[in-house]
């Protein structure tokens, strides 16, 4: 530690680093100095360039009003720090909580989808003019397990932490002949094992999915509509907030080149998911507007994004493959409304293709 603060001038001499519970990819601390708080990162995909990548973009958005936690530059002038092959970065302490979707009120919510147009309006003016690949790895497919704990993540481009789409490229939809292949390799894993209660929905889910695909097969989307440049894991947990505002946008390590209004469907459907698998569609209706007017997005594409996430979600079991094929519980305790959230958008199709287009 004293090696790291080195670099930076005005950092001060460290007291405390106390690890951070929260984040699936990399690793946080509150480091305490003799000069204040930081946030330390270990980025553990160890990509030097796209980090300093990654920083230059939130300084450019910082400069623009937007709320984000730059980096903080060593005496070099350089935001990335190596240590012993592993890459830091300080960035300024940041004082707030997360707010889930059901602490929201509407007005919040429609606040919420504001600053996501923002977000991708301002990032059309600070990156490059690049629509037709991202600067991160191709989606990951179903076949292909997740990266497992402590281990960096092997599709750094793909759209979000939590439910990760499953399409075969960075456009095309997820395959059902691939899914169902999966689902019968998890089978297997759920069925040759001592059995308890997540077992049992386990088996459930899957048997039930399985069957809700092949009714719905035919409805497998087309190549993703208008494409621009995303923060790529808009959800809870990568924003802040201090009182009633967004204090900072955190966690730019899946930025890149992605259909922009399915990160909107995408943060909707992380944010107001209720613990019985059912969107508060009350204030998904004044979020989509609010974001719709921020950005210039028109409804067809948003129905058309609408219609990607839900089939997306239809093909996405990253819960059950961390769990039986990596050992990994750690999203465990989302699966109940994750898993039932596929059913229930199914039956409520146009309920909430139209909260999102009205």
């Amino acid at each position: 530690m004293h090696a790291l603060l080195r670099r930076y001038g005005d950092a001060g001499t460290p007291l405390a680093c106390v690890p951070l519970a929260e984040g699936l990819l990399n690793r946080g601390y509150r480091l305490t100095t003799t000069r204040g708080a930081f946030f330390l990162k270990h980025h553990l995909d160890g990509d030097h360039a796209a980090i300093a990548r990654q920083h230059s973009v939130t300084l450019r958005l910082a400069a623009l009003g937007l709320p984000v936690a730059p980096p903080v530059a060593d005496a070099d002038g350089s935001t990335v720090t190596v240590l012993d092959g592993r890459c830091y970065a300080l960035h300024p302490w940041v004082e707030g909580r997360h707010h889930g979707g059901g602490e929201l009120t509407r007005a919040q919510s429609r606040r919420l989808g504001t600053l996501l147009g923002q977000v991708h309006t301002c990032l059309a003016q600070v990156c490059p003019q690049e629509t037709s690949a991202s600067p991160g790895a191709p989606e990951e497919g179903p076949g292909r397990p997740p990266a497992g704990p402590g281990e960096p993540e092997r599709d750094p481009g793909a759209p979000r932490v939590f439910e990760g789409p499953q399409g075969a490229g960075q456009d095309a939809a997820a395959d059902p002949q691939d899914t169902y292949a999966l689902i019968e390799e998890l089978l297997v894993l759920v069925r040759r094992r001592p059995r308890d209660s997540f077992d049992e929905l386990a088996e459930h889910r899957l048997v039930e999915r399985r069957a809700l695909l092949e009714r719905h097969a035919h409805r497998r989307p087309a190549a993703a509509p208008a494409r621009g440049w995303v923060h790529g894991d808009f959800h809870p947990l990568n924003l802040l907030y201090r009182g009633g505002e967004p204090a900072a946008i955190i966690d730019w390590d899946r930025l890149g080149v992605q259909p922009r209004a399915e990160e909107a469907v995408r943060a909707a459907v992380i944010f107001f998911l209720r613990p019985d698998g059912t969107l508060d569609l009350a204030k998904i209706r004044p979020y989509a507007r609010a974001y719709r007017r921020a950005c210039g997005a028109g409804t067809a594409e948003l129905a058309a994004a609408v219609h990607r996430v839900w089939w997306e979600r239809l093909n996405d079991f990253w819960m059950l493959r961390w769990r039986y094929q990596l050992g990994d519980h750690r999203a465990d305790p989302g699966f109940p409304a994750s898993a039932a959230l596929s059913v229930w958008w199914t039956r409520a199709y146009g309920s909430v293709r139209d909260a999102f287009t009205d």
